[in-house]
């Protein structure tokens, strides 16, 4: 009898970066099945389990429905319906939620209680966004690069200007995996981790991506085929707004920083935007902005994870023994 599969989990991008052209290729063709109306059950019976300690518009409502478009179940988990905010452990919360569920997808405030739920369940743990990395953001976001730059990645170069955060250090493994070149610009006490920056430097030597960081966003932003932007002050970080509010001034995604990018550059922002902080309602709402889809995006993203994660590889037919 054969052994069943080993659990696969993405706690982190690089967890799939080998695997980003099939996600994306996959992606693009659920995007285009449910379009068509020529979704197939390809999760019949399977259910997932939402665990979030924050608050979530699309990556709730993206994993919900595409479990859903696949033909599974999902459960809402906040903090207030689990047994751990009285105390029971992430390790029992894993046992037992792997004896119900086919996944879990975690929201969590510390990478931390990631990688222990991780280690605990025995059914693939999907990380929905924690304070060091947030992996299903990056794969909607290069599935919405890959449609502009029709399937290109090398030759073109994307800016980041703001904070080095979570998004961003997902970012820096994926572009790095995909040989997508990145101009990243933060202010010096807020550049991403230096340990991140490592792993995504050696993703590029194998693909040939370039990675550099400057502190001026007009530096970044000059010539790029597009720009990426988050907000100055991410949940977890409240304490420090009025330190972070200083310290971007500057890092401001407007016309004037646009202007610079080159001819027919998009702009991105995983949302949910501080208009008139990070980005201006002209550039968010304009003509060159990608928003909207890297937010469509999400829902065929996250479905070719749970594909990928959640279906078996095929066995090819032998011949049986006689």
């Amino acid at each position: 009898m054969p052994s069943p599969p080993v659990k696969r989990d993405l706690v982190s991008l690089r967890d799939v970066a080998t695997d980003l052209p099939k996600l994306l290729a996959r992606a693009a063709a659920l995007k285009a099945e449910r379009r068509r109306g020529t979704l197939r059950p390809t999760l019949r019976a399977k259910n997932l389990a939402l665990i979030f300690e924050k608050p979530s518009t699309r990556t709730r409502v993206s994993f919900e429905v595409g479990i859903r478009d696949l033909g599974g179940g999902a459960i809402y988990l906040s903090a207030r319906d689990l047994q751990l905010g009285r105390g029971e452990t992430i390790a029992d919360t894993a046992r037992i939620l792997s004896r119900y569920c086919d996944a879990i997808a975690y929201r969590a405030f510390r990478h931390a209680d990631m990688v222990e739920l991780a280690r605990w369940a025995t059914i693939p743990v999907i990380n929905a966004l924690d304070d060091l990395e947030h992996p299903c953001q990056i794969v909607a976001d290069l599935l919405t690069m890959s449609e502009r730059w029709k399937g290109r990645f090398r030759g073109h170069r994307l800016a980041w200007v703001g904070d080095g955060n979570n998004v961003l250090h997902s970012l820096l493994l994926g572009a790095a995996a995909v040989g997508l070149d990145l101009s990243v610009a933060t202010p010096e006490k807020y550049r991403p981790r230096p340990e991140i920056v490592a792993q995504a430097t050696e993703l590029a030597r194998g693909t040939g991506a370039q990675v550099t960081f400057v502190t001026d966003p007009a530096t970044a932003a000059r010539g790029a085929d597009a720009i990426y932007t988050d907000v100055w002050v991410s949940m977890g970080d409240e304490a420090e707004q009025a330190a972070r509010e200083a310290a971007f001034q500057g890092f401001q995604v407007n016309a004037s920083l646009l202007a610079l990018a080159a001819t027919g550059a998009f702009v991105l922002h995983d949302l949910p935007a501080h208009r008139g902080q990070e980005i201006t309602s002209e550039v968010l709402d304009g003509p060159r902005s990608a928003a909207w889809d890297q937010a469509e995006n999400r829902l065929h993203a996250q479905k070719a994870i749970l594909e990928l994660l959640l279906r078996p590889p095929a066995r090819r037919a032998g011949r049986s023994r006689q």
